[in-house]
């Protein structure tokens, strides 16, 4: 790959662009770069990034899935009900219950995409207020505080890889799930870019018709993205709660404008057929990047939606253009 080439490459760019705006930032201000932020950015990307694997997923296959906050919610919020329910004191099971709720949900999606050929975006907008609606109606909307917390998920997620202590004697650490989230992007990684199936996902994002010519299951890799897509909102629902010892059934709300931001800031085409997890993944740092300076200049979170709404814009502009500019 020659050096050109490798410039041009949406993930160099975005690459080059978080580089130039840490320098920024750290310039405007200097507290950008102390340990503690760097530990807190580092953490802030975990839920963000490992959702928005399923979304790149869901988008290179040509779909789009604003439903996975709602299903997110869902699992979580049905998981910790059996676990208080049945006392059940383990981590593994209630992730696992977790990721299964999610792909159940996920493979709802699927079904009305591929098998009822309606539209996706109108699809999963439908099955989040679904989803949402029967969690705030029929389940509930009491919020699980700390108190209630089950223990060994607090402690699951408490568990840092190195730690510090600043100098005003505040302890920060590197949150150990960001191993969690490195898993996951090596697996989606290393599944689009060496097996058929993600093989067919890309096709299938390119031209569905000549995917399916060249013998490519059309209707088992749309439910794999979206059930992918769905069990890693599941996943990644109990894994926040465990790290912010809060379940809200309201929380993650409009969380699909950032992860959708992410994707396409990292170069996914909202046409299909083209993205990648390293992109994603600067995608998402370059996102998580940007709200945490407007707080630490305490600049208000609607300032910050205004930020990312132009991100969304802009991204999705510049990726327009470049599909035209190739077809042409």
């Amino acid at each position: 790959m020659t050096a050109t080439s490798l410039l041009r490459r949406p993930e160099t760019v975005i690459f080059l662009v978080i580089v130039m705006a840490m320098l920024a930032i750290g310039l405007v201000n200097p507290a950008f770069w102390q340990l503690g932020n760097m530990f807190s950015l580092v953490r802030a990307n975990i839920v963000t990034g490992i959702m928005a694997l399923g979304v790149l997923t869901v988008m290179i296959s040509g779909g789009i899935d604003v439903s996975f906050p709602a299903f997110a919610m869902m699992a979580m919020y049905l998981t910790l009900l059996w676990m208080f329910a049945t006392g059940y004191s383990g981590v593994a099971l209630p992730f696992g219950m977790a990721t299964a709720i999610g792909i159940g949900l996920g493979a709802l999606n699927a079904f009305f995409v591929h098998s009822v050929r309606m539209i996706p975006l109108i699809v999963t907008l439908g099955t989040g207020a679904l989803v949402r609606g029967f969690l705030l109606g029929v389940i509930g909307t009491s919020t699980i505080n700390i108190d209630r917390m089950p223990t060994p998920l607090i402690d699951f997620a408490r568990i840092d890889l190195l730690s510090t202590t600043g100098p005003d004697g505040g302890h920060a650490g590197l949150t150990a799930m960001v191993l969690i989230y490195l898993g996951f992007a090596l697996l989606v990684h290393l599944m689009l870019r060496h097996t058929m199936i993600g093989r067919s996902v890309f096709a299938m994002g390119g031209d569905p018709e000549a995917a399916r010519r060249v013998g490519f299951n059309i209707r088992r890799t749309t439910f794999f993205v979206y059930c992918l897509a769905g069990g890693l909102a599941g996943f990644t629902g109990l894994l926040h709660v465990s790290m912010i010892w809060l379940a809200n059934p309201h929380d993650l709300a409009g969380m699909e404008l950032d992860v959708i931001a992410a994707v396409v800031l990292g170069g996914a085409s909202i046409f299909g057929g083209r993205g990648s997890v390293l992109g994603t993944m600067f995608g998402v740092f370059m996102l998580v990047m940007v709200n945490n300076s407007l707080i630490i200049m305490h600049i208000s979170t609607t300032w910050q939606r205004v930020v990312v709404g132009v991100i969304v814009i802009a991204a999705t502009a510049v990726t327009a253009w470049r599909d035209r500019k190739r077809i042409a």
